[in-house]
């Protein structure tokens, strides 16, 4: 399964946690992928959408 919108393109991103003693480990924030049924060319096919395009979407049908 690939972790990656299939409308903006947004996949995982990199930051630093940061301990007390301010050692820097890396940390992996997924994006909010929902999978739902999406029309592209014509074919509805199910497909992971982020949130964030969720929101644009809903907001263009009405």
């Amino acid at each position: 399964m690939s972790r990656i919108c299939i409308m903006c393109g947004r996949d995982k991103m990199k930051g630093n946690k940061v301990s007390h003693s301010n050692i820097k480990t890396i940390k992996h924030y997924d994006v909010n992928l929902q999978k739902k049924q999406v029309e592209i060319d014509g074919k509805v096919t199910k497909a992971y959408v982020c949130t964030k395009c969720l929101k644009t979407l809903d907001k263009n049908e009405q």
